[in-house]
């Protein structure tokens, strides 16, 4: 297809390919490499659930112990399996005995890695089996319902009370919402690790738990029924417990997770080497499940200048599809971020968000992009704000973006309530029927505004990223190049849980997820 941006496709392979060479570099450094935080998604995914007496999960306790007795290079896959051989017991009998202090994984007989292996692979099975039942479940429920039609109408619930974000979800799937996105709740990023159970007290949002996963996807199918159409189910898998929160997603069938390492590293102060082992995971299990990530480029549109530091997005753009690509990522599962998110004085500002939409589409053609709205201009007076909603709206059906958060009139007032959610929904339902072909309709004017801007967008991207392959990621990230934050490569929370494999480590669940040998 012949770009309407006038877009030039050896600038974008110039910058596809260096993206790919920078995630290589990563992927060589990942590959070394193995965090407390994956290893617990390996308990997890044995089947290593509950917590011990005090309320500590148990894959963090099973996890610790392995850690503490100096068996994490190896991996829990081989403690964990070397103690079925030794004991005759499951994973799940494994953890609650290690949980209540009958045994110490590490302190048992050894048996060869082969042994293990063979041991174990039948559990990995079973497990993987479950999620692949969620998937098939997942375009069962498509199939018979049928969605709504893209950009999918993307609202958050955010009470703290995973029963009463069940009583908003509902509401604002009968209003027309296609995605439902339950926001954590203020700092569960940090945690290193995962509550268990429902919950019902939260700041700013709702935990993030298996439970809670479990009781808003039935909600969903439930109402999904009764309206006529599949509800998706949004959460966070990023923080200190990325992987962790991906296996529960694949094992409760979430649709979308929010999923990007970078966002961890700049904004939560979450080291970058430990981030970045952990995204490798995540993403596999994303991939295999049929989710779609949605990366956090949109993030450093709120501590850089929109205008002047819109390259640095489409660089991370690049970077972050070449890290999926490593992880065996479909395009039809990259929810690559944007946002609309620049100064409303600016003039012409509506076209050069426009440049900005449509460049990523024309880029990424088969991305369920995301789409994020105005927040930061955003200033209480709710008129105005939805006049900006409006304007993103329109822009998000001419450049067809895929997933689209909605923005709310009462966006830095308050979390919002059901009617603020309603008129959100009302405003972009109506926008988009009203211009849905509009994108087809219309071309740019040759060497205009629009097609110089994306131009200009996309020769300093590749710009940047030659740099970034220059300097190594790990240094661009220290010299503040993405929304002007600064993080120190040893520096940040979480450092201490990585470490380097030996020469025995496995995680059976990566090649299997991969499509490998058993």
């Amino acid at each position: 297809m012949k770009s309407k941006l006038n877009l030039d496709p050896k600038v974008i392979d110039s910058a596809r390919s260096c993206a790919a060479r920078i995630a290589e570099e990563m992927q060589t450094f990942i590959d070394r490499h193995t965090t407390v935080s994956t290893e617990r998604t390996v308990a997890r995914l044995l089947g290593i659930d509950g917590v011990d007496d005090v309320d500590t999960p148990l894959p963090n306790v099973v996890v610790d112990v392995i850690k503490d007795g100096g068996g994490l290079p190896r991996g829990a896959a081989y403690w964990i399996g070397n103690a079925m051989i030794q004991t005759g017991l499951t994973p799940r009998e494994i953890g609650e005995r290690v949980g209540n202090g009958q045994l110490d994984i590490v302190k048992l007989p050894i048996a060869s890695i082969t042994e293990v292996k063979k041991k174990i692979i039948p559990v990995v099975l079973e497990s993987l089996d479950k999620i692949k039942i969620q998937t098939k479940k997942r375009e069962q429920y498509l199939e018979t319902l049928g969605e709504g039609k893209q950009p999918y109408l993307y609202v958050i619930v955010a009470t703290g009370n995973i029963y009463e974000d069940i009583v908003q979800a509902k509401a604002a799937a009968k209003q027309g919402a296609d995605i439902i996105a339950v926001i954590r709740t203020t700092a569960q990023s940090l945690l290193d690790y995962v509550p268990y159970g429902p919950t019902t007290e939260g700041f700013g949002g709702t935990y993030a738990t298996q439970e809670n996963f479990k009781l808003m996807r039935q909600a969903l199918d439930e109402v999904g029924e009764e309206v006529g159409r599949y509800i998706r189910l949004c959460n966070y898998s990023s923080g200190m417990c990325m992987a962790e929160i991906a296996a529960m997603g694949a094992i409760e069938r979430l649709d979308v997770m929010l999923n990007d390492a970078l966002y961890g590293i700049l904004f939560r102060d979450i080291n970058m080497k430990r981030t970045l082992v952990d995204q490798y995971f995540s993403r596999i299990i994303i991939g295999y499940a049929g989710i779609i990530f949605n990366s956090g480029e949109d993030n450093y549109l709120t501590t850089a200048d929109a205008f002047e530091e819109a390259h640095t997005v489409l660089a991370s753009q690049f970077i972050n599809e070449q890290f999926a690509v490593l992880a065996n990522i479909p395009e039809e599962q990259m929810g690559l971020g944007h946002a609309f998110e620049m100064d409303p004085d600016i003039e012409n500002g509506f076209l050069y968000e426009l440049a900005q939409a449509i460049m990523a589409r024309e880029i990424f053609p088969k991305a369920p992009l995301k789409y994020m709205p105005p927040t930061k201009f955003m200033t209480g007076n709710i008129f105005k704000g939805h006049i900006q909603d409006a304007l993103f709206n329109f822009i998000a059906v001419w450049s067809g973006q895929s997933l689209q958060l909605l923005g709310m009139p009462t966006e830095a007032i308050h979390t919002p309530h059901l009617q603020d959610r309603m008129l959100s929904i009302e405003n972009a339902s109506y926008i988009f029927n009203n211009a849905r072909g509009i994108g087809d309709e219309v071309e740019f004017k040759k060497d205009g505004l629009i097609q110089s801007r994306a131009q200009k967008v996309l020769a300093k991207a590749d710009r940047l990223l030659h740099e970034i392959e220059k300097e190594g990621l790990f240094s661009t990230i220290e010299k503040g190049k993405f929304g002007g934050v600064k993080r120190p490569r040893d520096g940040g929370k979480g450092l201490e849980g990585v470490c380097v494999k030996d020469e025995h480590y496995f995680n059976p669940f990566i090649p299997l997820m991969l499509g490998g040998e058993k």
